[in-house]
């Protein structure tokens, strides 16, 4: 199981970074361009290619976070595998319906 899991981060890694890289970049542009909340959020309501690029995104983070913490706390707190994997599996469940609500708030999809 520890060697699917690091395979399973270090995949997940890989996921990741064009997001985070294209999201930093966006951050930038629409700092440097001066556009506020309301322009962006202008931009993203509706817009599928966004939700689904920041849908990947969240769900990525929500598989590649909670391996690295599991590993944290049994490395480094001594807490039982066991035990590490399940405060780790709750924790990635909140990241996953936190940033799925995060995506569905932006892209317009919540009242």
């Amino acid at each position: 199981m520890e060697a699917r899991l690091f395979a399973l981060q270090r995949l997940t890694a890989m996921v990741m970074a064009p997001f985070v890289f294209t999201h930093v970049g966006l951050i930038i542009y629409a700092v440097r361009g001066g556009l506020t909340a309301g322009e962006v959020l202008s931009r993203t309501q509706g817009n599928w290619v966004w939700i689904a690029f920041y849908g990947l995104f969240a769900i990525s983070v929500a598989v590649h976070v909670p391996i690295g913490v599991r590993n944290i706390l049994i490395e480094w707190l001594r807490l039982g595998r066991s035990a590490a994997s399940l405060v780790s599996l709750v924790f990635g469940a909140a990241l996953l319906y936190l940033g799925l609500r995060a995506v569905a708030a932006v892209g317009g999809l919540m009242p």
